[in-house]
């Protein structure tokens, strides 16, 4: 669910400004998963931009503490959403944490990296929602940690069905700058792309494990 339509729309005219989302349905992407795509998303892109990092820091900052109250931790979800996590805390003057993929594999073995109390009222930071996976394993770790999750805010999601039956499933709430949705007709709108190709990119978004596929 998105926090509203203005910070939606124009969160996805800044994200394709600066190409963090490229969309390209003739010569579409391959993922790391092996499924081809007609958008590629890097929100990375944002920390170099002070503009438009200091925008996403302020959004997130004020529907974070709207939408869930203030909460004790603001956690990041490696390594995408570190950056972007760590200025957010900062806004809300709150501490900072951020969850590994999977725990170090020497010292003490930490996959919470930072200080957290058990108990404490966490709220999630990340990047991007694909299938939400990766994210929600980020949210075990805390909770095996003892935090209370609040729940999530990413920039962006591709709104696939999957990720909303996995966020269902682990009784989490999230919330997002932007969306696919949102992002395909503001990319029409302001011509980034034909309606042919929305077309394309909505019938990618159907099923997007098989699509482009012989």
């Amino acid at each position: 669910m998105i926090f509203n339509k203005d910070t939606a729309e124009k969160t996805a005219e800044l994200l394709l400004q600066i190409n963090a989302i490229k969309l390209n349905p003739e010569n579409p992407f391959t993922w790391a998963s092996g499924w081809k795509s007609p958008i590629y998303c890097d929100n990375r892109l944002i920390l170099s931009f002070p503009s438009i990092r200091n925008y996403v820091r302020d959004e997130f900052a004020k529907n974070i503490e709207k939408q869930f109250g203030k909460p004790d931790v603001i956690a990041g979800v490696a390594t995408g959403a570190i950056g972007v996590g760590i200025l957010v805390a900062e806004s809300l003057g709150l501490p900072f944490v951020y969850v590994r993929p999977e725990p170090k594999k020497h010292g003490r073995q930490n996959q919470v990296e930072g200080f957290l109390q058990k108990g404490q009222n966490v709220v999630v930071v990340e990047d991007l929602i694909s299938t939400g996976k990766s994210s929600l394993l980020a949210v075990e770790a805390l909770r095996n940690e003892g935090a209370n999750i609040k729940g999530m805010a990413a920039i962006f999601t591709y709104g696939f069905g999957v990720a909303e039956e996995n966020f269902k499933e682990a009784n989490l709430d999230l919330f997002t700058l932007s969306n696919y949705e949102n992002l395909l007709s503001l990319a029409v709108q302001k011509q980034y792309i034909t309606e042919d190709q929305q077309s394309t990119l909505l019938e990618w978004s159907e099923s997007p494990s098989t699509w482009g596929q012989e």
